[in-house]
């Protein structure tokens, strides 16, 4: 009979293999989380130990700076800020070592469920139908198949069970199809902290070796005498127009010279409210990642589907200012894939761009102004910054700005800490420059 029928070999192989395949699953995730939490809470160990190492050097720094100017003092300054991005570099390769894990584990994760999913799809199509061989039955039909009244409500249990059954199926199957979107997303976001992490560690690298020039220069130059040191440094402060007339480089832009750059800052900060060495500095900070990622091309790095409306931002930005899109440089793709195309010397998005333009070109006058323009990129960023919270001018403040420019959202992650690190000591070097020209 139809419903007898129903109940067959191969289907309770099917159902038995789901929950054998369930139970491996359980068994084995089991065993991976307890190994995962045992490495975990060996790294949580090990990036405690550095972080401790790391805020005493920022400790030690900061008091530093704020005592006399000696020679003694800013080899020591150089010193430990050289020791500190040595650990800042240790502390992202680690980071990157557990990301790397935790990458691997969400994507066998997806691959289990894509495999589940295809099970459940599977056993739903088979009661699907069962329930459509059983909705062609009548129950005239069912009942005289079934002389004895018992076996036909047995049938009828058995109708009910299987419609039932149905319905537990389809909220497993859409349970699972929510848990695979949630494993999607968190692979997503932990490959974009990934990027993110590579770019810091490549800035921070930078950074460190800058450093240890600077300070073999300083070594050099004064030969390790405070006399000589102190000559330097007066040297320094009556020749304004050496700072005047130094090079500023711009990725996008090209170089313009330090007087150039302060000008464009200080009618950025005007028009926002933010203190335009930190502006000098977060150019200085992107221009630097743009030597990284700023050799892009629109047509391969917005190809994605993904990027469809930053393509078409990108193709209004450039129609507007008569720039031939095919040829003008933008940021590279992500290495995981989705959409590159930041631009210019502050390293707009092209929707972001779209959001600004406006403003910018009521400060600039430049209408339409463009990002890899010089002064319309310093007032981009100004305005990006002030929307961030820089405009109170407080070192938190700045420092948290400068946070958001590059990470948005995950701005308080301690894996991005040295991008705010390193924008506010830029910072602090430009101000100085920028008090000798106006004394």
């Amino acid at each position: 009979m139809i419903f007898k029928k129903t109940i067959t070999p191969k289907k309770m192989s099917a159902w038995l293999f789901l929950f054998v395949l369930i139970f491996i699953f359980g068994v084995a995730n089991k065993m991976t989380a307890q190994t995962d939490e045992e490495s975990k809470a060996a790294l949580r160990q090990q990036l405690a130990q550095l972080e401790n190492q790391i805020n005493d050097y920022s400790g030690q720094i900061t008091k530093l700076q704020g005592s006399e100017n000696s020679l003694n003092n800013t080899i020591k300054i150089l010193n430990d800020q050289i020791k500190r991005g040595q650990l800042e570099i240790q502390r992202i390769n680690l980071l990157l070592k557990s990301l790397t894990s935790d990458i691997i584990s969400h994507e066998n994760k997806i691959d289990g469920l894509s495999q589940k999913l295809g099970l459940q799809e599977k056993l739903m199509a088979q009661n699907l139908r069962s329930i459509n061989n059983a909705d062609q039955q009548s129950l005239v039909v069912i009942l005289f198949a079934n002389p004895k009244l018992s076996t036909f409500f047995d049938e009828m249990n058995s109708v009910q069970k299987i419609q039932k059954n149905a319905q537990d199926l389809l909220v497993q199957y859409k349970d699972l199809k929510n848990t695979l979107s949630e494993e999607k997303d968190a692979l997503e976001e932990q490959k974009t902290e990934q990027a993110q992490l590579l770019i810091t560690q490549q800035l921070q690298k930078n950074m460190t070796q800058d450093q240890q020039s600077e300070q073999k220069k300083i070594l050099a130059d004064t030969k390790g005498k405070e006399s000589n040191y102190q000559k330097m440094l007066s040297e320094a402060k009556k020749n304004a127009a050496s700072i005047r007339s130094q090079l500023y480089k711009l990725e996008g832009a090209g170089p313009i010279t330090f007087e150039d750059a302060v000008r464009y800052a200080t009618q950025a900060g005007k028009g926002t409210g933010v203190r335009p060495a930190l502006i000098l500095g977060i150019i200085t900070e992107e221009s630097n990642l743009g030597k990284n990622v700023g050799k892009g091309n629109w047509l391969v790095d917005l190809a994605h589907a993904r990027c469809a409306k930053q393509r078409e931002a990108f193709v209004q930005i450039t129609g507007e200012l008569g720039i031939n899109p095919n040829t003008q440089p933008v940021s590279k793709k992500q290495w995981y894939g989705y959409c590159g195309g930041a631009m210019g010397p502050a390293q707009f998005m092209p929707t972001t761009w779209m959001l600004y333009k406006d403003s910018i070109a009521r400060i600039t006058g430049h209408n339409p102004p463009s990002p890899w323009n010089a002064q319309d990129a310093f007032t981009a960023a100004a305005l990006l910054l002030k929307d961030n919270g820089a405009a109170k001018g407080t070192y938190n403040a700045e420092w948290t700005a400068a946070m958001k420019y590059l990470a948005g959202s995950n701005w308080n992650k301690s894996a991005y800490r040295f991008y705010g690190d390193a924008v506010m000591e830029f910072a602090r070097r430009y101000q100085g420059q920028i008090d000798i020209l106006n004394s």
